[in-house]
């Protein structure tokens, strides 16, 4: 019978030897450590970012509408994306969450318009967003 692949041993120039499975376990060694980001994870992070900056530079005490209409820009800019993978039917969500998602996300560009145009308040758009925050972390953010 033939050695498995994973346990076969292989010659390294120094006269070493070293088998699959002691090299994969040293390869992911190093990764172990840093547990990979979920796609909750990465949502949560993203909308966490753009929160902050968008809560920073709204605040009276640090205003800065330079800074502001950046952060909504990337704020959009989420809720498109997020709207046009709600909007896909092969979207495993539910239909009813794919759908109260996608009102979100026009409201959050119609808002965004007036806290550009009209000087409203961000704070609305900080409000949502920590909500979405809220049911990421409570439906498993891991990493």
């Amino acid at each position: 019978m033939a050695p498995s692949p994973l346990t076969q041993q292989k010659s390294l120039p120094e006269g070493k030897t070293v088998n699959a499975i002691r090299m994969a376990k040293t390869a992911y060694a190093a990764s172990s450590r840093t547990p990979l980001k979920t796609n909750r994870g990465t949502e949560y992070e993203l909308f966490a970012q753009i929160t902050h900056r968008m809560d920073q530079h709204a605040n009276e005490s640090t205003f800065d509408f330079a800074k502001l209409a950046q952060a909504l820009h990337d704020n959009r800019r989420l809720w498109t994306l997020l709207a046009t993978d709600v909007a896909d039917e092969m979207n495993g969500l539910p239909a009813d969450l794919r759908a109260r998602i996608f009102y979100l996300a026009e409201f959050t560009a119609d808002h965004t318009r007036q806290v550009l145009s009209d000087g409203a308040d961000a704070s609305v758009l900080v409000d949502i967003n920590t909500a979405i925050m809220r049911g990421l972390r409570q439906t498993g953010v891991a990493a």
